[in-house]
């Protein structure tokens, strides 16, 4: 008896093991970022890259995107974000075929075709960098809700520009799905990103 009590104790708790297991394994993944539901659709829009040929968000379709606006004079922010998505992209191996990284300007005074292909070039000159017209751009911030203002620095001809310090993923259809804030961390963008490609063929 106290046999057959044992044996079924140790089923009973083999048992409990394997649906503890399963239930680990169906248990749905939680994004660390802003998760947009729905899915919000980004309008397309045409702007010049850092090679002077237009480029439109259409171009990216069939592409996991991570998008970030910024500026090439930015002294902090911006270049820490660079280099975090050179972290991701560097780890994704093979599959960061699948990603694009797009650097979108917030001072199109400054930042011609010409001195965003310089930038890039100390981060990744496959990332993507986006200027033009101002009133061109302008739309772009509203669409995705991107702050953007100049503020004369005391002293000096020279100026910074405050701005959204967020990243934006976009799905393959160009839908915004997620946003982080700048400090979420390489690590944790990357999984995140893996996670995201499982749907991307």
């Amino acid at each position: 008896m106290a046999r057959h009590k044992i044996w079924l104790s140790g089923g009973l708790v083999g048992l409990l093991l394997i649906m503890l297991g399963v239930g680990f394994v169906l248990r749905p993944y939680t994004y660390r970022g802003t998760l947009i539901e729905p899915p919000l659709p980004m309008a397309d829009f045409q702007l010049i890259d850092q090679h002077g040929e237009d480029f439109r968000l259409s171009d990216l379709k069939g592409k996991l995107a991570l998008v970030f606006f910024g500026y090439t004079y930015c002294p902090d922010v911006c270049p820490i974000t660079l280099a975090e998505f050179k972290q991701v992209k560097t780890n994704l191996a093979q599959q960061a075929e699948k990603v694009r990284f797009v650097f979108i300007t917030v001072d199109p005074q400054r930042d011609s075709p010409e001195v965003l292909a310089k930038h890039l070039q100390n981060f990744d000159p496959q990332f993507i960098g986006l200027t033009g017209p101002e009133e061109e751009l302008a739309k772009v911030w509203s669409q995705f809700g991107a702050y953007r203002e100049i503020r004369q620095v005391e002293g000096s001809q020279n100026y910074l520009v405050d701005h959204t310090a967020r990243i934006y993923v976009l799905d393959a259809e160009q839908n915004l799905i997620l946003t982080y804030s700048y400090d979420i961390g390489a690590r944790i963008l990357l999984e995140d990103i893996r996670h995201l490609l499982k749907g991307v063929r």
